[in-house]
């Protein structure tokens, strides 16, 4: 039997990696481990390494969609103080607001995130 594989880290398209970086490292934290042309490395608190891409002629994802992958957050009690946080380093909201226990933002890319309080079961 073969070993699991496990999560090395998240790609998001983008048409400005550095910004997209810098905007999730006051986001969630963590440093910067390159920023080139092409692409922006950060490693976030969790040990996960985020990885914004530059792609020709990008185009922002839309939201709602069928096939998109968001970020699912860990947000304090507070929802409403960590969205305005959001907020105020860049994110937008996002148009539809499916569930009153998260708030849907869009990153400077447009790729959506979740800020849920909610914890998935064990």
């Amino acid at each position: 039997m073969t070993e699991p594989l496990q999560l090395a880290g998240i790609s998001l398209d983008c048409d400005n990696p550095e910004a997209l970086a810098r905007f999730y490292i006051e986001l969630l934290g963590g440093r910067l481990l390159w920023n080139n042309d092409g692409s922006a490395g950060i490693r976030i608190p969790s040990g996960l390494t985020m990885i914004a891409q530059k792609v020709a002629d990008y185009t922002a994802p839309s939201w709602p969609g069928t096939s998109i992958v968001h970020l699912d957050l860990a947000a304090d009690t507070d929802l409403d103080q960590c969205q305005l946080r959001a907020l105020r380093i860049g994110a937008k909201p996002a148009p539809t607001q499916p569930d009153p226990r998260w708030r849907v933002l869009l990153d400077p890319a447009g790729h959506p995130f979740c800020i849920t309080t909610c914890t998935p079961p064990p």
